[in-house]
């Protein structure tokens, strides 16, 4: 009999810890284990679809905001004991929370997966989350730096396991696709270098900074297009921030894309400005598809990428030292390709999405007390 386990998350919008629901599920044992997924947020479903068309049950629980989500927990206990879930894993505080406390109810077992550093969140939000700590039998760190934050702030109550995020390496695969339809459509010149970032328009992305690189950039390379794909409650001041820096003609803001991976083979260097982190699945999926790295080494980015051998790390906040290390991928194709080259072969040997999710599985079965496969 499968194994029936319940991913709880507070949306299902398309940022990096939904995203990786719908990879793992691709690669998960679906002989040993019955995946179901339960979110919060009804406005916020764009990855319910293509988790229906893996096959998997999807429910919305449909509370409208953080208040009424933390008072779900009895629905989502009701929903343990009738659909015969075996083990739910929570993803983020506010899901984290309701689990725990429906878990109690149900007499589930509960794990949970900490995404980012608690010191970033809302204080509020982060006593919740460390006062119903202690109901849950598992959590998982997505890096070394989460890790030590939850060390910090919870001790070690509860037993903690690094897993690090990852990436199906078979669908971002940069021998598969072409950027050429995407240059076309957008008028990008062939010979143009192309410097993108895929993100959610919140403050932590820092996208001021990304334009003050892009304007600094653009004063040296001017023949270099940026693409910010994304979208988000600072679009506004994003688009603000273009026309204010003069850059309407090398900006190109192309909203939300379901289909990342065209764009990312339009581009030969993948920029990233933002002022905390996890582990970043966009980075991991363009470093997959062998774009060179620039980012600021925050959170569990420099797991990732080493300075000087498969990308670029600066401090944040060090815009002309981003602009610096971004220049020559623009105007040294051997650099470019050697550090494109070193950026995906890290992918592929440490960070694959079937590695993550054997481990994930692996944690479930010790949980219940069930046999390795």
């Amino acid at each position: 009999m499968s194994i029936r386990v319940l991913h709880l998350i507070k949306s299902l919008g398309r940022g990096g810890a939904e995203v990786l629901l719908e990879e793992g599920l691709a690669k998960a044992d679906r002989e040993r284990f019955e995946y179901s997924y339960g979110y919060f947020l009804p406005w916020k479903d764009a990855g319910e679809k293509p988790l229906r068309d893996l096959g998997a049950g999807v429910r919305c629980f449909n509370a409208g905001g953080t208040a009424r989500t933390l008072l779900s927990a009895r629905r989502v206990a009701a929903y343990l004991r009738t659909n015969g879930i075996d083990l739910v894993h929570a993803h983020l505080p506010i899901s984290g929370v309701v689990a725990r406390v429906a878990g109690r109810m149900a007499g589930v077992p509960v794990v949970y997966t900490e995404h980012n550093v608690m010191e970033r969140y809302h204080p509020v939000t982060r006593r919740l989350n460390l006062a119903t700590w202690g109901w849950q039998n598992v959590a998982i760190a997505v890096s070394g730096d989460v890790a030590e934050s939850i060390e910090s702030h919870a001790g070690a109550k509860v037993p903690v396991h690094t897993v690090l995020n990852g990436v199906n390496v078979s669908t971002f695969d940069p021998e598969a696709y072409s950027g050429d339809a995407v240059r076309a459509e957008y008028g990008i010149a062939p010979e143009a270098p192309v410097v993108g970032t895929v993100a959610v328009f919140r403050p932590q992305k820092r996208l001021d900074h990304w334009l003050d690189v892009a304007q600094k950039v653009a004063h040296r390379v001017p023949e270099t297009r940026f693409v910010v794909i994304g979208d988000g409650p600072l679009r506004a001041e994003l688009e603000a921030g273009v026309e204010a820096r003069g850059l309407g003609e090398s900006v190109l803001l192309v909203g939300f894309q379901e289909k990342v991976r065209p764009f990312l083979a339009a581009m030969d260097a993948y920029l990233m400005t933002s002022e905390f982190e996890g582990l970043p699945i966009a980075l991991l999926e363009a470093m997959a598809m062998a774009l060179p790295p620039v980012v600021t080494g925050v959170g569990g980015i420099p797991e990732l990428v080493a300075d000087g051998e498969n990308g670029a790390v600066r401090r944040f906040g060090d815009t002309t030292g981003l602009a610096d290390a971004l220049v020559p991928f623009l105007t040294e194709p051997a650099r470019r390709r050697r550090t494109a080259l070193a950026a995906r072969r890290t992918v592929v040997e440490g960070f694959s999405m079937g590695g993550m999710q054997g481990e994930l599985e692996s944690i479930y079965t010790r949980v219940l007390g069930a046999p390795e496969a």
